[in-house]
């Protein structure tokens, strides 16, 4: 049997106490009565049935509604007392089961015992006003136990029709937020794709003018090349919020194998930037480590051109297998206070200490005594 609740048993010892109350009514008048008590079952039998039909109800009266009743009108005939089990078992069915089962259910129970009483007391008068109880008493037990089940019929029905309700607001919450990505996604086409497209279309004319220096010339087309990806980023957010991101497939992302060639573009524009590798295997790196150690590089040279544009950037990389990934980006600090910075965010570092928390990381940044800036990170690898 399942474990019940405290309001299951409290129910249980609620019906129990209702048939032990019917029940005792309908043994005292009998057992008082002068005329009956030769034709009354002994105390003992009394005594057995109530037992066995106490354990029935505790047992059956959930899962076996008609069979606890069937089982309560059998003890009625055995015992005066089971009258009172066989009106709790008729309210139960009532509670539980339809009106096409308890009112077949509560009649028979009622024909059988006035047949019974009508055979034993021979017609006499007392006979006709226990059955008319015994109808009555059925009849109203019937009409409370449908009243009940009809009351938690509309209770499951309110249920039912505040969970649509609340399965009805979500879905309008989704379709508001997809039509505000969708109207996120065309300002980003209207606003940034257009000047991007204008910065790389007059680095362009730049790039291919006879007249400029080679350091100019080449200055500019980093910058159209910075702007080509830029459009190509744009053009991937703007399918994430126009569509749902799991249908559509990601760009490649970055791994610590094109370290290289971020450094090598961040010379391109200008950086002066040292790479000391120490990764015995950099393909062995597992792709979301390598990923997260490219971010942070790349996060360390943007703030270095921001923040200290012109400086010596020092950027190392060490794998000790089994142990961890470190990475350190290190440049001195400008002499003179640091100069007008490019607008951000300001989130940057915040999103790598998010990123690399994720991997159970560790991440470090500040002065040093030597006067330079360092952003070092760890992040762990496996065995």
């Amino acid at each position: 049997m399942p474990r019940r609740s405290f309001r299951e048993w409290a129910a249980d010892l609620a019906y129990i106490w209702f048939a032990c109350l019917v029940g005792g009514f309908f043994f005292l008048a009998t057992y008082t009565d002068p005329a009956a008590s030769d034709e009354t079952a002994p105390v003992r039998l009394e005594a057995a049935v109530w037992l066995i039909l106490v354990a029935a109800t505790i047992g059956l009266r959930r899962r076996r509604p008609v069979l606890l009743a069937v089982l309560c009108q059998a003890g009625a005939i055995m015992a005066t007392g089971g009258l009172g089990f066989a009106a709790m078992a008729v309210l139960n069915v009532a509670v539980r089961r339809s009106w096409r089962v308890s009112l077949p259910l509560a009649s028979s129970h009622v024909l059988l015992v006035g047949t019974l009483w009508w055979l034993v007391g021979e017609g006499e008068p007392g006979v006709w006003e226990g059955v008319v109880t015994i109808a009555l008493l059925h009849t109203t037990l019937v009409a409370v136990g449908l009243l009940v089940r009809s009351q938690r019929q509309l209770v499951l029905a309110a249920q039912e029709r505040a969970r649509q309700a609340e399965e009805g607001q979500r879905l309008r919450v989704e379709e508001a937020r997809h039509h505000e990505r969708e109207r996120l996604a065309r300002e980003m086409h209207d606003v940034l794709a257009h000047r991007i497209s204008l910065l790389a279309v007059h680095a362009g004319a730049l790039e291919y003018r006879g007249n400029l220096p080679e350091e100019e010339a080449r200055m500019a087309q980093v910058i159209r090349q910075c702007a080509h990806d830029a459009l190509e980023d744009l053009r991937e957010v703007i399918g994430m919020l126009r569509e749902d991101p799991a249908e559509n497939g990601e760009r490649p992302q970055p791994a610590l194998t094109d370290l290289p060639a971020l450094i090598e573009q961040s010379r391109q524009a200008g950086t002066r930037v040292t790479l000391e590798e120490r990764v015995p295997d950099p393909p062995s790196i597992p792709a979301r480590i390598g990923r997260h150690a490219y971010r942070i590089v790349q996060e360390g040279l943007t703030n270095a051109r921001k923040h200290a544009p012109g400086t010596h950037v020092r950027v190392t990389v060490t794998a000790v297998p089994g142990d961890g990934l470190t990475i350190e980006v290190a440049n001195p600090l400008p002499v003179g206070g640091v100069p007008a910075a490019l607008p951000g965010a300001g989130a940057g570092l915040i999103g790598l200490r998010e990123r690399v928390g994720i991997v159970g990381g560790r991440l470090e940044h500040g002065r040093t005594p030597d006067g330079d800036f360092r952003l070092r990170a760890w992040l762990p690898l496996p065995r």
